[in-house]
């Protein structure tokens, strides 16, 4: 008998799709290439000072040279506490949070804790490339929902109760979106709160993008508007992006009790506690001013606009505006099936590795999200090559 190498689990897994893109491009890069990489999740931002000089004092207090608790630093769970309260009304008890090696690690200790073998759990498309591959960890099956740019990449509840089987056991929420930018309405949100509440599914709502909201588009938590999912509700949460703190990895989770309690178990035995360096930066960042975000969410607004205006004005592409996070989805199959460059271009996957290849332009294709025929751009980089990099995806599909 011959026996796997590797676990059929973990061979089933397939690697970060938007981390392969960032790695490709940071490779031409280093090789010599003039590539623009649109395929970065993460703020052009350096930590706000302030952050970086809480981190510092943290360093340098030798309480923090020792293992602390597995869920989180008490302080920084209760300022967790106070700054949801603060952003999106939702009353928690810093015992509901668990603070997590960044946000996959809250998104995995989730999936762990709740799901088990042949549960199915319902994933609007285009989805973060993360989510599916812990729901298949933990035994779970992915239901894909499809969304599309016509409908603002947003799902129905009538999608939802047609998804929905006696298997279902959660829905994935996630507003505002990545990988599409979308925002729900504050009435949609109700209503698949209120869904979901009727028909005993678990909510898994990812709020990571929450101050990352623009002109008239406004962000709502689905337990705040929603009292009566508390019981079957899991927040995710984390610094990474409000704060331009990619590389701090901390996040959190915020649920029932006994979920928090399962998922700290489980910590317990993967990383123990979150460095508690990290902790003392992201409570700084949490407790803090929000000037700085509020510079950021400005130079991202201007951003959106100029590759929203580049991007609608490529024939063939049709791209809803972006109302949050920091991605752009245009719609590009009005510019499949041709030939470009002498290459023949009929998926988002093909085009992508056209662009790379020709114009040196790195971006994530649609079926990294569960749904070709889009693609993700972010807009979390410099305005110069914003322009540079837009205007050379024109020129190549011209």
């Amino acid at each position: 008998m011959t026996k796997d190498r590797i676990s059929r689990r973990v061979g089933a897994i397939a690697p970060s799709a938007t981390l392969a893109v960032s790695n490709k491009a940071k490779a031409l890069r280093a090789a010599g290439e003039n590539v623009i990489g649109f395929g970065a999740g993460e703020p052009d931002f350096a930590t706000p000072d302030h952050i970086v000089e809480a981190a510092i004092a943290a360093c340098r207090d030798p309480k923090h040279h020792k293992y602390s608790a597995v869920g989180g630093l008490p302080e920084f769970k209760e300022a967790i506490a106070a700054k949801t309260t603060r952003d999106s009304g939702l009353v928690v008890e810093p015992a509901s949070v668990l603070v997590t090696n960044g946000g996959k690690h809250a998104v995995y200790n989730c999936f762990e804790a709740l799901i088990n073998a042949g549960d199915e759990v319902l994933l609007p498309t285009p989805y973060w490339t993360t989510y599916p591959e812990p729901i298949a960890l933990a035994g779970g099956v992915t239901v894909p929902i499809l969304t599309d740019a016509a409908h603002g990449f947003r799902v129905t509840v009538e999608q939802l109760e047609a998804a929905r089987t006696e298997r279902t056991k959660a829905l994935v929420f996630v507003s505002p979106s990545n990988p599409t930018g979308a925002v729900y309405p504050k009435a949609e949100i109700e209503a698949i709160g209120q869904w979901a509440v009727d028909n005993g599914v678990w909510v898994i709502t990812d709020e990571i993008y929450e101050h990352l909201v623009y002109g008239d588009n406004e962000f709502h938590s689905l337990p705040t508007l929603v009292p009566d999912i508390a019981d079957t509700c899991v927040v995710l949460n984390g610094v990474a992006k409000t704060y331009a703190m990619t590389g701090w990895r901390v996040g959190w989770m915020i649920g029932p009790a006994d979920v928090v309690k399962a998922a700290q178990n489980l910590q317990s035995h993967s990383t123990s506690n979150v460095a508690n360096v990290c902790q003392m930066a992201a409570l700084a960042a949490v407790s803090g001013p929000l000037d700085a975000v509020v510079e950021m969410r400005e130079a991202f607004d201007r951003r959106r606009k100029n590759m929203h205006a580049m991007l609608s004005g490529i024939e063939g592409v049709l791209c809803p505006e972006p109302q949050g996070a920091f991605y752009a989805y245009p719609d590009m199959t009005g510019v499949l099936g041709r030939v470009y460059g002498g290459v023949r271009v009929d998926t988002t996957l093909q085009l992508a590795d056209a662009l790379l290849e020709k114009a040196k332009v790195a971006i994530v294709p649609g079926e990294a999200f569960g749904a070709g025929g889009g693609a993700r751009l972010s807009f979390a980089l410099g305005d110069d090559d914003l322009g540079e990099g837009v205007g050379r995806i024109a020129d190549f599909l011209s």
